[in-house]
């Protein structure tokens, strides 16, 4: 069913529509979808290469749209939706342990999931169950997917087909490697501080 569901996704990427179906797609995945939207984006650039910009501003924004959504769920219907949609990708028992995180590092945990592949739904739920200010959950939303999709969509823009092969094969490697560079970053920042 998940590689059903991935590849009409990809089948969407050669639509006359594809900008839409993109944010749509965007904004889904942000809040409850399973596919992220890097599987329209990088075909969409890859055919339109001159128009790389609009694509990733689009994604970025309907991404950030849809994690605001995610939020909204998380504060006001996390009974309703939020915690069947933790329960859907087994992740209820991580969300708890996580809740605490939050007070104090909620920031770079939002702006961490939004750049890398782990599920963002998770932590734009989480991020509204805990009462995360909204304005730093806005900004390091859009900083975090920004560079996301905007990163994917310049080095598509760039190099073409060959680096598309090259991302998808070490994406996971590539986030993890950023995400502990960032994480070294903060902490030496706590204690030169």
């Amino acid at each position: 069913m998940l590689r059903a569901l991935y590849d009409k996704t990809l089948e969407f990427s050669g639509h006359r529509h594809a900008i839409w179906i993109l944010a749509a797609v965007s904004f889904a995945e942000s809040s409850f979808f399973l596919i992220p939207p890097d599987v329209l984006l990088i075909p969409m650039v890859l055919a339109a290469r001159t128009k790389w910009f609009r694509i990733a501003f689009v994604c970025t924004l309907a991404s950030v749209a849809g994690g605001l959504f995610g939020y909204f769920i998380g504060a006001f219907l996390f009974d309703e939706l939020g915690q069947p949609i933790l329960e859907m990708y087994h992740a209820a028992d991580k969300f708890a342990a996580a809740r605490e995180a939050y007070n104090e590092n909620g920031v770079w945990i939002v702006f961490t999931a939004g750049f890398s592949p782990i599920p963002y739904k998770i932590f734009t739920i989480a991020s509204g169950v805990t009462g995360m200010e909204p304005v730093s959950f806005f900004f390091a939303s859009l900083v975090g997917r920004g560079a996301r999709f905007f990163l994917v969509a310049l080095l598509l823009w760039r190099y073409g087909a060959p680096i598309r092969a090259f991302i998808e094969k070490r994406l996971g490697l590539l986030t993890l490697l950023f995400c502990a560079l960032l994480v070294a970053g903060v902490v030496a920042l706590k204690f030169l501080s």
